[in-house]
């Protein structure tokens, strides 16, 4: 009985967890195509195309200056940014 008490437990934070990354999503700002043309060249913004690795490859539009991150290993290169400047990822 107490296994399956906190099995439950267990699954019910996981979901508060899951839930709140989701909502954190959809406050992250975004920023119109020519907000981003005023932003470009400044060395306050590090800008990623963060686009799948197939699509990045059989497109011929990329942004000068972007560095391409796979989103796959989003873990391994988020904590290398720069903490003092604006970061912004696209994938159109």
């Amino acid at each position: 009985m107490k296994r399956v008490l906190f099995i439950a437990i267990l699954g019910s934070l996981i979901g508060l967890m899951a839930c709140s990354d989701l909502q954190s999503a959809n406050d992250v700002p975004r920023i119109s195509k020519d907000e981003l043309k005023t932003k470009l060249g400044s060395s306050d913004v590090v800008l990623l195309d963060v686009r799948a690795k197939a699509d990045w490859e059989k497109s011929d539009e990329k942004i000068t200056g972007a560095a391409r991150m796979d989103p796959e290993t989003v873990d391994a290169w988020a904590g290398t940014l720069p903490k003092d400047k604006e970061i912004i990822l696209y994938c159109a």
